[in-house]
C-alpha cells in the first residue's frame, strides 16, 4: 500500500471562520508551548512529554484532548525531521479517527473543532472522488492558505502493484543543465528552471536591497512561486519516468546522491554556483518518482555514483591522469576507443548497466579499465 494526501478545498461558511481560526490558534499556542516545554526539559520521547504537557497545555489552550494529543505527535515530529524548530502558526491543524470524518455520499467531512463536531461541503472534482472512493481515511490535515482558502488534506491508502525482479533497467543521470537525462535518449532541459531561478534571486536581492514594509510579505509570495514552479516541473519529469518504465517493463536506477551539496561546497565555488547548487531540488525529484513507481509497480534501485560519469560506456575506460576525464561540458570521447557520445546519456548508460547488477544480482555488472588494470566499482547491496 501507498499513502498519498488528497488536497480537497473546504466549502465553509462565512460564520464559521472564526470558529476554524480559533481552532488553528489554540493548536499553534499548545505546539508553541509544547516544545517550550520538551526543549526546556529536553524531552523528546512522546509518552514521557505527554505525561509533562497534557494537562497544563488543555487548561491553557482550550483544545480537545485529541488535538493535544496531536500537537505532541507534531513537536516531535518536527523536532526529528529538521535541525531547528521555528515557532508554530496558526495555519494548519492535525486530525485522527476521532476528530475527522469522511462522508462519501454527501461528500462532506466531519472535523472536530473547539467549540464542537461540524460538517464541510467538499469543493473537488472528479480526480479527487476517484481517489477517495471507497476510502476510510483516518488520518487528515486542515490548512488554511495566505489568502483564506481552507483545504483538508486527507490520507488515502492505495494498493500498489507488485515490484518484481526485470531484466530492463533505465538509467537515469540527474544533473543542472539538463534535469534529468534516460539511457534511452531523453532529456529534461534546466534552462527553464535555471531562469526562472535567475530570476528570482534578482528580484529578491532587489526587494531585499529597499526594506520597504512590504518586503517580507512579497519575499514570501515570491518564495512560494519560486517553490510551486519546482514542484509542478519535478511532478510532470516524475510522472513521464515511472509511465515509461512502466510501458517497457523497466526498473529506474539512480545515483545515490546522498550529502552531495556538502560535498559540493567544500570545493572553491562563486556565490552564484553555490546558490544555484544550493536550489537543485534533486531530493525532491527523487521522492516524487519514488511513490509514483510504488503506486505503478516500478522497481527503484540506487547506486554508487563514483567515476559514472568519467567512465567510457562502450570500454569501461577512464582517462589514466588521475583528476583529468574524457568527458567536456556536455560531450564525452574515449581516449581509449575513440567513442564519442553525449556525456549525460553515457553516464545514463553507466548508472542502467550498475543498477542492473542490484536488480538482478547475478548479472556480470560493471568495471573500469585505467592503464590497462581492471578495477572493480563498488559492492553494491540490497
Amino acid at each position: 500500500m501507498q499513502t498519498i494526501s488528497v488536497k480537497c478545498k473546504l466549502q465553509v461558511p462565512v460564520e464559521l471562520r472564526s470558529k476554524i481560526d480559533q481552532t488553528l490558534q489554540g493548536f499553534a499556542d499548545a505546539c508553541n508551548q509544547i516544545y517550550e516545554t520538551a526543549k526546556r526539559e529536553n524531552c523528546w520521547n512522546t509518552t514521557k512529554l505527554h505525561h509533562k504537557v497534557y494537562k497544563p497545555v488543555r487548561e491553557a489552550t482550550g483544545l480537545k484532548a485529541n488535538h493535544v494529543c496531536q500537537a505532541i505527535r507534531r513537536v516531535i515530529g518536527n523536532a526529528k525531521a529538521v535541525k531547528q524548530v521555528h515557532k508554530f502558526r496558526p495555519t494548519s491543524l492535525s486530525l485522527d479517527a476521532r476528530t475527522f470524518q469522511y462522508i462519501e455520499e454527501s461528500q462532506t467531512v466531519g472535523i472536530t473543532l473547539m467549540c464542537g463536531r461540524v460538517k464541510f461541503k467538499l469543493s473537488i472534482g472528479n480526480y479527487q472522488m476517484a481517489l477517495l472512493k471507497g476510502q476510510s481515511p483516518t488520518a487528515a490535515t486542515l490548512n488554511k492558505t495566505k489568502r483564506g482558502d481552507y483545504y483538508i488534506n486527507i490520507c488515502v491508502d492505495l494498493p500498489t502493484d507488485p515490484t518484481g525482479r526485470t531484466p530492463k533497467v533505465i538509467g537515469v543521470d540527474l544533473g543542472r543543465r539538463d534535469i534529468a537525462t534516460t539511457s534511452t535518449g531523453k532529456s529534461w532541459s534546466g534552462k527553464q528552471i535555471q531562469s526562472v531561478r535567475d530570476r528570482y534571486s534578482k528580484v529578491r536581492a532587489n526587494v531585499q536591497s529597499k526594506r520597504t514594509r512590504n518586503s517580507r510579505r512579497l519575499l514570501r509570495r515570491l518564495s512560494g512561486r519560486e517553490r510551486r514552479f519546482q514542484e509542478w516541473l519535478n511532478h510532470n519529469i516524475s510522472k513521464q519516468l515511472v509511465s515509461s518504465a512502466k510501458r517497457s517493463n523497466s526498473a529506474l536506477a539512480f545515483e545515490d546522491l546522498t550529502n552531495i551539496r556538502e560535498s559540493l561546497n567544500q570545493k572553491p565555488r562563486s556565490k552564484t554556483e553555490r546558490r544555484r547548487t544550493n536550489n537543485w531540488a534533486f531530493y525532491q525529484l527523487r521522492l516524487f518518482v519514488g511513490y509514483k513507481a510504488n503506486i505503478a509497480g516500478v522497481p527503484v534501485v540506487f547506486v554508487p555514483p563514483a567515476y559514472t560519469s568519467q567512465t567510457c560506456s562502450r570500454c569501461g575506460g577512464i582517462h589514466p591522469i588521475k583528476g583529468k576525464s574524457y568527458r567536456n561540458g556536455k560531450a564525452f570521447k574515449c581516449g581509449r576507443c575513440g567513442f564519442e557520445h553525449d556525456a549525460d546519456i553515457n553516464a545514463a548508460i553507466n548508472i542502467a548497466v550498475l543498477g542492473k547488477s542490484v536488480s538482478l544480482p547475478g548479472s556480470p555488472g560493471m568495471s573500469c579499465q585505467l592503464q590497462g588494470q581492471m578495477s572493480l566499482f563498488p559492492t553494491i547491496q540490497i
